[in-house]
């Protein structure tokens, strides 16, 4: 039996083996050139035209100018108050708070998904290699009714390859969402970011506000105890009765009930202001022990036009990012009534012997390509892409109404910005008069001229205005701090660590 091939022969295969190559290259260079060529079904992202107002409605006065918001003052707005205590909080907060954690994993996560898509654009290739031995059953009768015993061996190993030509673009379609998504979550993590700042601001504030009206309330307590205790003596002295010192003491009891309470909202303050930290209840306690004043806001906001405001609310872009996400899945989902495009290919050694596994006869290839369509689904993809239409045009609605939302969050900020302050003002000439109050009803009771009501009156005042004051500077202040929050202040500040990457 003849073993070895002619000369002629080896000729002959090689020039068949390198034609079918050829038309085989051929074929690949087609596919590849119908991918290159070949458009994205579905429609083409553009970003909605919604035009701002031209200005603000809100009156701008007492401080609030149309000036275009400084980018430095706007990254690190939390300085214009001139509090080192709150600055370092909030360099914490960022290091520390856990939601804002969350949303950098969520980011991480965006990445990750984006990858999965790019590599489907990729071919696949599978390692594979066996080795397998059998041996018949000596019980087993021939047709001869002889006994043989058979024994075999096979060995292979090889490379499996596959690629999916993206003719019609439904896996380009997947990554441009999967890169939207991830410059959502870019826009997730900063609009975190901007909540994070405006709620340490706050709470810190609202820390400052507790110790400012507990000061108030301690004051108020030792006057009237003054008051309380001056009263005890006139009555023992015969020079009022004791209806006065049970007036006397029922308004010092009432003062003293305050204090509780505003010891218990100081310290829930602080728990929470620890908590956006990150850290455990009670770590912030000790450097917030010693009192202070409410921070006091800057003498001037620069808040820009509402076209300005649209183009740096982080809640904003992210609405416009999730739209483009979903405009792109409408094109994953068109792809799906277009055939599908393959090519597929392998080659290894294959042998009976394990020694020869590695000799030049040993090897074996294929390659071809495939087609694959659905034909019927019973219109399930078509029902899909009108799935995703739907969901486009909702994710515009959330736009739409993200831009409405930040343009009303503005305008209400401005407008308490303003209002608030002329509210100071009122209160600060009314505590003012209410303490010359109390010092000439004191002096009055004293000589005898008025009666103990108009004492205990004056004091109550006193309390009330004193105590309404402290929560409007807190307010005036808070109010400066929703404006930079509603203004989108704050994220550009370290970047959100590469939060769109």
């Amino acid at each position: 039996m003849r073993t070895h091939r002619t000369e002629r022969e080896t000729r002959i295969a090689a020039s068949w083996s390198g034609r079918r190559g050829r038309r085989w290259g051929r074929m690949a260079a087609a596919l590849l050139a119908l991918v290159c060529t070949g458009c994205a079904v579905g429609p083409d992202y553009v970003a909605p035209q919604i035009s701002a107002p031209q200005a603000w409605n809100a009156e701008l006065r007492s401080g609030a100018t149309a000036q275009p918001a400084d980018p430095q003052v706007l990254a690190s707005w939390w300085t214009t108050l001139n509090d080192p205590i709150l600055t370092d909080l909030i360099r914490r907060a960022f290091q520390g708070n856990l939601d804002l954690k969350k949303a950098k994993a969520r980011v991480r996560e965006a990445r990750a998904r984006r990858g999965i898509n790019q590599a489907d654009l990729l071919p696949t290739l599978n390692a594979t290699a066996s080795g397998t031995y059998s041996r018949g059953s000596a019980n087993v009768s021939t047709d001869r009714g002889s006994v043989e015993v058979s024994a075999r061996e096979s060995y292979s190993v090889g490379f499996d390859a596959g690629w999916e030509v993206d003719v019609f673009g439904g896996v380009r379609r997947s990554v441009e969402a999967a890169t939207a998504e991830l410059q959502a979550s870019g826009e997730d993590l900063r609009n975190v970011l901007v909540s994070l700042l405006g709620e340490v601001a706050l709470n810190y504030i609202e820390v400052r506000t507790f110790q400012v009206r507990l000061a108030v309330a301690e004051a108020n307590l030792a006057a009237q105890s003054e008051t309380y205790e001056l009263t005890a003596i006139r009555v023992q002295a015969g020079l009022t009765t004791a209806l006065d010192l049970e007036q006397a003491k029922y308004n010092l009891e009432s003062t003293r009930s305050q204090i509780p309470t505003l010891q218990s909202g100081l310290e829930e303050a602080k728990n929470r202001l620890a908590i956006l930290l990150g850290e455990h209840p009670g770590a912030v306690h000790a450097e917030l022990s010693a009192r202070q004043p409410i921070p006091l806001p800057p003498l001037e906001v620069a808040v820009g036009i509402p076209a300005d405001l649209l183009r740096r609310r982080p809640d904003v872009r992210q609405a416009e990012r999730k739209l483009a996400a979903q405009t792109a899945q409408i094109g994953v989902a068109t792809a799906e009534l277009y055939p599908k495009f393959s090519l597929v290919g392998s080659i290894g050694l294959s042998a009976l012997d394990l020694t020869n596994l590695l000799s030049a006869t040993s090897r074996a290839y294929s390659i071809g390509p495939s087609v694959s369509w659905r034909l019927f689904d019973a219109g399930a993809v078509r029902k899909n892409i009108e799935v995703q239409s739907a969901l486009q045009e909702q994710a515009l609605i959330q736009y739409e109404a993200a831009v409405l939302t930040a343009l009303e969050e503005v305008e209400n900020a401005l407008v308490a910005f303003v209002e608030e302050q002329r509210r100071r003002e009122s209160l600060r000439n009314a505590t003012q008069a209410a303490e010359r109050a109390v010092a000439l009803a004191q002096a009055q009771y004293g000589a005898g001229m008025v009666d103990f009501l108009r004492v205990l009156d004056a004091q109550r005042s006193l309390l009330s205005l004193q105590d309404q004051l402290a929560q409007s500077e807190e307010t005036i202040t808070s109010n400066v701090v929703r404006l930079y929050k509603a203004l989108g202040g704050g994220w550009t500040s370290l970047a959100a660590e590469d939060a769109a990457g």
